[in-house]
């Protein structure tokens, strides 16, 4: 140690000397109460100073998806509106990394991205209470940047890191009866491999579910949109499926937690 001591003890000291301090008095080391303070309010205090200093953690939803011209993102901005508004849980959004060339992008008219998401790394799903997947349909399944992605989380399979993590998924397709459904249902695959708990959202929409007056992307399976050649935008129906779709990620996400992650009480009617 250093100059000024610590804890070095003398050999010239035997070890039964009386210490320099005067014995301990209570009457005198109680703690000063002020005249209207009793011992009961002192040990109250400090029990609610230390609850107070205790910040409970919120749990965490990653929505990563893919999108080309935008349909994709807007679903994801609103479902991370929807994952916020449950207390006790948070919503992060994220990009998967893009495969296809700038020259070819830029013949194929796709805008550029905004550089305020976040471009995720395969490691850091691992950090998600849950996980909602966003991609546009190739074919009835999702694009390939999507799938590349996907590919890439082998040294997470190998060790099952994923796995019990509560996820979803959100699709965009070009034409009716181009992919609602199954766009979502052959990525089913990705989370089973993974050990994931596929979460969808059934028809729990209530009656947004059952409207004909109107062209409605999504599905029980989860929100979607129709992009039509691109032109079109999300409807605000298609948009308040996503945020449903949010919300009700949350709540599982919360259901599943263990009882200290976070605080329990929010559920969906």
């Amino acid at each position: 140690m250093g100059k000024g001591g610590g804890c070095i003890f003398s050999k010239k000291r035997s070890t039964l000397e009386a210490p320099d301090q005067d014995p301990p008095n209570p009457d005198r080391d109680a703690p000063v109460l002020s005249q209207n303070q009793t011992p009961a309010a002192t040990t109250t205090a400090i029990t609610v100073e230390n609850s107070s200093s205790h910040e409970v953690k919120k749990l965490k939803v990653f929505i990563v998806f893919y999108s080309m011209y935008g349909h994709v993102e807007c679903l994801a901005k609103r479902m991370k509106k929807g994952v916020d508004s449950i207390d006790g849980v948070e919503g992060f959004l994220y990009r998967v990394p893009e495969t296809l060339p700038m020259d070819v992008l830029e013949q194929m008219r796709v805008p550029q991205k905004e550089d305020e998401l976040p471009v995720i790394s395969v490691d850091e799903l691992v950090e998600a209470d849950g996980l909602l997947f966003g991609f546009p349909t190739r074919f009835g399944s999702m694009a390939s940047q999507m799938k590349a992605f996907f590919d890439s989380t082998g040294h997470l399979w190998e060790q099952q890191r994923l796995a019990g993590v509560p996820a979803g998924f959100f699709v965009s397709t070009g034409t009716q009866g181009g992919g609602q459904e199954t766009t979502a249902w052959t990525a089913i695959t990705q989370l089973a491999h993974h050990g994931m708990l596929y979460v969808p959202i059934g028809y729990t929409f209530g009656a947004g579910m059952f409207k004909m007056d109107s062209l409605r992307g999504g599905s029980p399976y989860g929100a979607g949109v129709y992009s039509g050649d691109g032109s079109r935008v999300p409807s605000e129906t298609e948009l308040a499926l996503a945020e449903h779709q949010g919300k009700y990620m949350a709540a599982m996400v919360k259901r599943f937690a263990p009882p200290h992650s976070s605080v329990s009480g929010d559920s969906l009617n």
